[in-house]
């Protein structure tokens, strides 16, 4: 079995426009974005290990709040992941597997989690 590291950013939220209801379209929407990176590790990370030996943590807040193109609205939640994915396989070929779990707040009526898991591996 290879080696993989795993980071993750868990419940962060972002207004982001998105919707198909006539009540949706035009204004942003509450998201709650937990999003899981899969990584090539090094051989070994001693103390003096330097960042660019990993990969950034603030890339998962980037790709879930400012790599949105501005004014971009989508349609589908599955279609946010997507964007996710791609910004974060984009940002460092290091990158082997993204997965973006997306609760819409809005839809919660009784604390429910509505929403989507996407998984995408690199092609």
């Amino acid at each position: 079995m290879a080696d993989s590291l795993t980071l993750e950013m868990a419940d962060f939220e972002h207004d982001v426009l998105t919707g198909i209801l006539s009540e949706e379209t035009g204004k942003p929407q509450p998201l709650r974005f937990t999003i899981t990176v899969q990584f090539k590790p090094i051989d070994y990370y001693d103390p003096e290990t330097p960042l660019d030996a990993s990969k950034n943590y603030m890339d998962l807040k980037f790709a879930a709040s400012e790599a949105f193109p501005e004014g971009q609205h989508f349609k589908l939640i599955e279609a946010v992941a997507d964007h996710v994915c791609n910004t974060l396989f984009m940002q460092d070929d290091r990158v082997t597997a993204v997965t973006v779990k997306i609760v819409k707040l809005a839809l919660s009526e009784r604390n429910e989690k509505i929403g989507i898991t996407l998984r995408r591996e690199r092609r």
